[in-house]
């Protein structure tokens, strides 16, 4: 049997999957949307975003029993043309609205080359990749961005103003490779690796964030009441106003220091906005052509001498499938604490011993899981 953090033995996908969709099921969402959100939960943790994986169940759950989202909202299009759409997320869980979205630039794209939708009066949307992954599978350039609660100190501030503010691509690639998908928060670190590292009590590097007094700190909760620090210096900070634009200020969602935070808010809905572009590469060269482009740019890349310290050169996204292949093969590591907060959250929601059995771990068997939370899967 194999085994993670501390001995842990890995825990099968596919149930895990199971067992978090169970989980909203029973505090209100509808089926199809709580397997969506659980199977992009598990998405992630395939992946190693585990920072965006099921340890954010909890908090999910918290905000839909308090009412802050609406488990079962009314969407509706404010404004739409043949290539773009604005959307309204009704306050919903903001997975199942930003896989709406980017459905919806995808079917645009399909007619018109080029699908651009924004939304506004959403939630927290969960991993960036899984979006753009979905538009490149349908051989589609992609990009995605989303507005967070104000977290990270713009270049030279001592206070935070902007979010974490992510940004994400995704090119499709030859038959045989995984997609290109690139996904990264304009923060140093997403928030939730901060975020984890004190639920599994773990310090952080000293680059990540400022305390509240402005100095560099390795203490996870001192982090999360000073701010982050932006990747790159002013690059960072950049490139996060840009997010701000095409998430918030395009939707007219809230943004920066107007959002309330995901966590301690027991009162406030966050009013977040996302905005997703899917362009087919016809509108400039036939697909075939481009696709061929790219495998040559992938090839030439992966034929590069590796660095001092580093085994060979990847592109965005393999390290990650890659990574995905082997936790479907072996189990996903969740830390001891992890699994704590969902057999609690699965308690109070009345989910039986036999879903949350899966917690325990066990090696999946060849195959296990993979339809339901395979690394790509649409849900």
């Amino acid at each position: 049997m194999n085994t993670h953090n501390g001995h842990l033995p890995g825990v099968e996908p596919g149930g895990l999957a199971d067992l978090v969709a169970e989980i909203f099921t029973a505090v209100g969402l509808n089926p199809s949307d709580a397997e969506a959100v659980a199977h992009h939960l598990v998405e992630a943790d395939l992946r190693g975003v585990d920072s965006h994986g099921v340890s954010r169940t909890a908090v999910y759950v918290h905000r839909i029993r308090r009412g802050l989202v609406t488990a079962r909202p009314q969407r509706s299009v404010i404004t739409q043309t043949p290539v773009s759409a604005l959307l309204d997320a009704g306050n919903g869980p903001g997975i199942v609205a930003a896989e709406h979205a980017m459905r919806t630039a995808i079917a645009k794209a399909a007619d018109t080359g080029v699908g651009m939708v924004s939304v506004r009066n959403s939630n927290h949307c969960g991993m960036l990749a899984h979006y753009t992954g979905m538009a490149a599978r349908e051989g589609l350039v992609a990009l995605a961005t989303t507005s967070a609660p104000a977290a990270m100190a713009p270049w030279g501030a001592k206070d935070s103003y902007f979010g974490t503010n992510p940004i994400s691509y995704a090119v499709p690639a030859p038959e045989g490779r995984p997609d290109i998908v690139f996904d990264m928060a304009t923060s140093h670190v997403a928030k939730g690796k901060i975020i984890l590292a004190g639920k599994n009590g773990q310090r952080i590097p000293l680059d990540w964030a400022l305390d509240e007094n402005g100095r560099p700190t390795g203490d996870p909760a001192a982090a999360l009441a000073g701010s982050m620090l932006p990747v790159g210096g002013p690059k960072g900070s950049g490139l996060a106003l840009l997010v701000e634009v095409f998430s918030a200020l395009l939707s007219g969602a809230h943004y920066g220091p107007h959002i309330p935070p995901l966590y301690d808010n027991d009162d406030h809905p966050q009013g977040l906005g996302h905005f997703f572009l899917a362009m087919s590469p016809e509108v400039f060269l036939p697909a075939d052509e481009f696709t061929a482009r790219v495998g040559r740019l992938a090839d030439e890349v992966a034929a590069l001498p590796a660095a001092e310290g580093h085994e060979r050169v990847y592109l965005p996204g393999e390290p990650e499938a890659e990574r995905a292949e082997h936790r479907r093969a072996h189990g996903i590591p969740l830390s001891a604490e992890v699994r704590a907060e969902l057999r609690a959250v699965a308690r109070e929601a009345g989910v039986g011993a036999a879903l949350t059995a899966v917690l325990d771990g066990s090696e999946p068997a060849a195959g296990a899981g993979e339809a339901a939370a395979a690394e790509g899967s649409p849900r």
